[in-house]
Parts: C-alpha cells; sequence; structure tokens
C-alpha cells in the first residue's frame, strides 16, 4: 500500500521469525557421501538411520544422507537432482593394497663355495606400480650390506614398456666367502628410470639374510616389494674421503678394506716365483665420488735387487678392478722361503700423493690362509694356486 509506513521490526522479533519447533535432524557428513573401506579388516559400515515420523502436514522425512523417504524406507530422488549412490554392503574381493601393492620379484641365488662367488640371476618381476600412469622403464639393482654400497652395486639391463619385466639376467660377485654369508644380507631393488628425472626412482626393495644359503645349492625366490628403507652409517667412517656412501644395518667393530685374489706357482723351468695378480673385490673408496683409481703394488723382502718391486696398472674410477698381471721372482725355493712378499693396493691421485687402501704379507710367519698359500705354492713346483685375501689397514713396511 502506498504511503503507508512500514512497521519497524525489532532484533529480537526478527530471530523469532521462520522458528518451527519440531524434532533435531541429524547432521549430514562427508562420511555419508564417500563411506570408507578397510582392506585389512571387515568393512565397518554405518547402519541406516530410521525413517523420521512425518511431521503434520510438512514435508516427507529425510535420511541421513538427505534424500526424502517413501512410505517402505527407501529413498527417492530429489526433484531436479540425482539419486545418491548406496552405501556398500560387503567388501570388495581383491589383493591387499598394503602387501602386494608394490609387486614382487623372482630370483634365484647361489653360492659357489669352491669359486668364492656368489650368483644373484633376475628372472622377472610381477604387478609393478610406476609413479606415473603408462608404461614404465625399469632394471634391478643390488647391493651386500653392510657395506660399501658402490664397491657392491651391481645393475640388470634396463626393460622398457613393461609392468611385468622378464630379465634373466645373473649378477655376480666375485671373493664372496661362506664367512660373508654368516654376516651379509643382499638387498635387491626395483628402479624406475626416467628420462625427465636424473636419478631412478625406487619402486620398491627387498631384503635376504644370506646365512640362510646352502654351498653349492642353488635356491629360488618370490618375494613381495617392500617401501625403501634408509639405513644408518657408522659414524667412524670419513665422510670426506667418499666413505659416507657407506649402508649398513648393525655397527661393526672392523671396517672392510676390500679383497684380493692372487696366483702363487714356483716355476722349476724358469726357477723362480710366478706372483699373478688377478682382480680386487670391495675395495673401500678413496674418492670423493664413491671410487677408486685402484693399482697394486708387490715387494719381495728383503731387497735383493732392482726386480723386486713392481706395479701394475691403474684401473680408473672402479671398486673391483680386474688386472690379470703375473710378475716374477728369480730364486731357488730355500731363499724364497726365507722372504716375504708385501702386497698393497693404493688409490692413484694425479698431483698428491697417493692414498693406502689395504695391504697384506705372506710369509712362514703368517698364520691361517695366508700361511697355507704361501707354504703349499713352495712345496709344490709348477703348481697354480689361486686364493682371495682379505686386505688389511695397516700399511706395509717396504724397508729392510
Amino acid at each position: 500500500m502506498a504511503g503507508a509506513r512500514l512497521e519497524k521490526v525489532t532484533m529480537q522479533e526478527h530471530m523469532a521469525i521462520n522458528v518451527s519447533p519440531g524434532p533435531i535432524r541429524p547432521i549430514r557428513q562427508i562420511s555419508d557421501y564417500f563411506p570408507h573401506f578397510y582392506p585389512f579388516a571387515p568393512a565397518l559400515l554405518r547402519p541406516r538411520p530410521a525413517p523420521l515420523p512425518a511431521l503434520p502436514n510438512g514435508p516427507a522425512p529425510e535420511t541421513a544422507l538427505g534424500s526424502p523417504m517413501e512410505e517402505n524406507g527407501t529413498p527417492t530422488a530429489k526433484p531436479g537432482g540425482s539419486q545418491l549412490p548406496q552405501c556398500l554392503e560387503e567388501e570388495q574381493d581383491g589383493d591387499s593394497d598394503e602387501t602386494t601393492a608394490l609387486g614382487s620379484l623372482e630370483f634365484t641365488l647361489l653360492l659357489d663355495q669352491q669359486n668364492c662367488v656368489l650368483h644373484c640371476t633376475i628372472h622377472r618381476a610381477k604387478g609393478l606400480k610406476p609413479l606415473d600412469s603408462g608404461s614404465i622403464d625399469t632394471f634391478v639393482k643390488a647391493n651386500l650390506l653392510p657395506g660399501t654400497s658402490k664397491a657392491s652395486q651391481l645393475r640388470t639391463r634396463t626393460v622398457r614398456g613393461s609392468r611385468g619385466p622378464r630379465w634373466d639376467e645373473t649378477l655376480t660377485y666375485h671373493g664372496f666367502t661362506c664367512q660373508d654369508a654368516g654376516r651379509k644380507s643382499l638387498r635387491l631393488c626395483v628402479c624406475e628410470e626416467s628420462r625427465l628425472r636424473r636419478r631412478a626412482e625406487p619402486l620398491g626393495e627387498l631384503r635376504v639374510p644370506l646365512k640362510k644359503l646352502v654351498p653349492n645349492l642353488t635356491r629360488s625366490f618370490n618375494i613381495c616389494l617392500e617401501k625403501r628403507r634408509l639405513t644408518k652409517r657408522p659414524s667412524s667412517l670419513d665422510t670426506a674421503r667418499g666413505m659416507s656412501l657407506y649402508e649398513e644395518e648393525v655397527e661393526e667393530t672392523g671396517e672392510e678394506r676390500g679383497r684380493i685374489l692372487l696366483s702363487l706357482c714356483y716355476s722349476s723351468q724358469r726357477g723362480g716365483l710366478l706372483v699373478g695378480v688377478l682382480r680386487c673385490a670391495h675395495l673401500a673408496p678413496m674418492d670423493a665420488n664413491g671410487y677408486s683409481d685402484p693399482f697394486v703394488r708387490i715387494f719381495l723382502r728383503p731387497n735383493t735387487g732392482k726386480k723386486s718391486k713392481y706395479k701394475t696398472t691403474v684401473r680408473k674410477k672402479t671398486l673391483n678392478p680386474e688386472f690379470n698381471e703375473e710378475f716374477f721372482y728369480a730364486g731357488q725355493r730355500e731363499e724364497l722361503a726365507q722372504k716375504t712378499l708385501l702386497v698393497s693396493v693404493w688409490d692413484y691421485d694425479l698431483g698428491t700423493a697417493n692414498d693406502f687402501i689395504g695391504g697384506l704379507q705372506l710369509s712362514i710367519n703368517s698364520t691361517g690362509e695366508k700361511l697355507r698359500h704361501w707354504s703349499e705354492c713352495l712345496a709344490r713346483s709348477d703348481r697354480r694356486l689361486e686364493l682371495w685375501h682379505p686386505l688389511d689397514g695397516a700399511p706395509p713396511q717396504l724397508g729392510d
């Protein structure tokens, strides 16, 4: 009505407008729209709320999901909207994501006790889950723990475009003894090689204690992959010399320097001792890049001539060098028995002093395998004897 004055409404009266007393309705929650299901436990379903009594001359009651109810208690679609999905009554069948989400790896292990070699044959992987959607390029990386990571690191070739790759490739660890099997474990990590990322991303890993192996008996494994576990580093190691890559599970009393494979033979035709430097394994890294540039020096003391000192060629950027070089020391068997053969492994540094990695001494005063190697070599002529020897941390004394 024109000209009529609007009646002023107080705040109290304004707050009391359109207030109809009635039952308190349940508040809708986000879990009502998106129910949770736990694959490792029985399905926890919220019971359906009982239909609310109809209000006199009012709209039909609503469920907890907010949809009107029919007379039989079933929800009906709202006009102008879509009907919400009902909750599932049973747990969906399928494997648990906690156990098989990362896939599995099939491989075999063989410990050759006579040749001190560990063979690890990687067969195939199943059910890998890539970081990104689409095909993946994968390879397997192997490490021995505890030990320097790059000294025992081996890898397979890369298989491209497959979530179930097959490698059928054998990784070989030289200088691996039964004593190593009793205290070491093998870590296998399946990695994804990406052109966009510089470093390969791990998809999952597994660890196998090698003490379960029986010498000269092949054992097959099919193990589910787990998330990668970070390992700790001993505080006693020198991080400035590349030892920061040392990975282990427990602290050890002694620090591994590596091993060397030597060949000794007394030649009756040439009248002297043949010393063969074949290879080294698991050397300690001495450079900042985590590797070394190793070479071997041998010295027969007391010094009786100019041909008492030899050294091999330098192998660049490796912790498992292969030399296959042989040297000759002339002398009668009785004279050689009173001498000492010093073998030392060094890291070559250009412009600075070379770093000592490890060494050993062979003589009649040695013990264990060193004494047996030296004695059997001089006792039998024209018979080549090859043995692995661990390297000591004490530098050799080259003086007489």
